[in-house]
């Protein structure tokens, strides 16, 4: 499975999602509690992402999930493959593979091919967490470093486990790192929501072309997802925050769908309607992203939000 002025001209991304079903659901967990800041009790007014109290500056993380692929095989307790050739909603050009993900030297590899394979030009793989592992809020940390060449999108994102309030875009979407080849050293970081998306050109997010080596050198792409803003790192410097409240008064699931469990995926795909928008460059097969740890850190604090103590 992921923009400024880019995107409304490349980027109309649909993830169609085998795991997320097209009516709300309640997963059973406690969402962050509505603020009723009407009071009035024949028209209450709910805010979601507002009115939650807590000190930022103090808060203190744990490490509550991380794979930093010492062995020889992808751990299957932390991760699933998806195998397909359905184009990601993006009319991309890849067929997803196990075959694609390898580890080896404390090294996650998934390689994108240029091979023919049941009809497509190019293989690659895709992995999730989905089914394995899934989290409200916290610190996402990976390092990574991304393919190079013209017609590649690495991504490293996640989406809800359960679609709580709709289909795609409703039950939102983080990007924490997206790169599509032809615009070199380039890194974006994104949200989309029902209000916001990339359907509609509207999707909210931040870039940085701090560095000129990213598909030399590794670096960390981190995400601070807390109860009111979704806060974008890499290397450590927040090159954009996404904040409801910016644009509403009383941001609703429209704006803030953020309050239930995501999980992570980790793929490379080949063209697509934003990787693909000037073509694809047969001569840089194979061509690798490689991740060397993915890190999930929770607050204590924070969690407390969540179970409404």
């Amino acid at each position: 499975m992921k923009k400024i002025l880019i995107f409304s001209l490349f980027f109309t991304m649909i993830f169609t999602l085998s795991s997320c079903t097209d009516e709300p659901y309640d997963d059973g967990r406690p969402t962050i509690p509505d603020r009723d800041i009407s009071g009035d009790d024949d028209d209450k007014v709910y805010c979601k992402s507002m009115g939650y109290t807590y000190d930022y500056n103090s808060l203190e993380y744990d490490l509550v999930w991380s794979d930093e692929f010492d062995g020889d095989t992808l751990d299957l307790d932390n991760w699933v493959y998806e195998v397909n050739g359905d184009g990601g909603g993006n009319q991309e050009l890849q067929y997803y593979t196990r075959d694609n993900a390898t580890v080896g030297d404390g090294i996650l590899t998934i390689t994108a091919k240029l091979e023919d394979y049941l009809g497509h030009a190019y293989t690659s793989s895709r992995i999730t967490t989905n089914n394995k592992a899934s989290w409200t809020y916290g610190i996402f940390e990976i390092r990574a470093k991304v393919p190079a060449g013209r017609g590649t999108w690495p991504a490293i994102w996640m989406m809800p486990t359960y679609s709580r309030y709709g289909g795609w875009p409703s039950s939102g979407e983080i990007d924490i790192m997206e790169y599509v080849g032809y615009n070199e050293n380039v890194i974006h970081g994104t949200i989309h929501s029902s209000r916001f998306n990339g359907q509609d050109g509207t999707q909210k997010g931040g870039s940085t072309s701090k560095y000129d080596d990213v598909t030399e050198e590794f670096h960390i792409y981190k995400v601070e997802w807390l109860p009111n803003k979704i806060k974008f790192f890499m290397d450590g410097e927040n090159y954009y925050t996404y904040t409801p409240s910016s644009y509403s008064e009383c941001p609703t699931s429209e704006h803030w769908p953020f309050d239930g469990n995501f999980f992570m995926i980790l793929n490379v795909a080949i063209g697509g309607t934003w990787g693909g928008a000037e073509g694809v460059d047969n001569t840089i097969f194979p061509t690798s992203l490689e991740v060397d740890y993915v890190r999930v850190y929770q607050s204590e604090e924070i969690s407390n939000i969540v179970q409404g103590e």
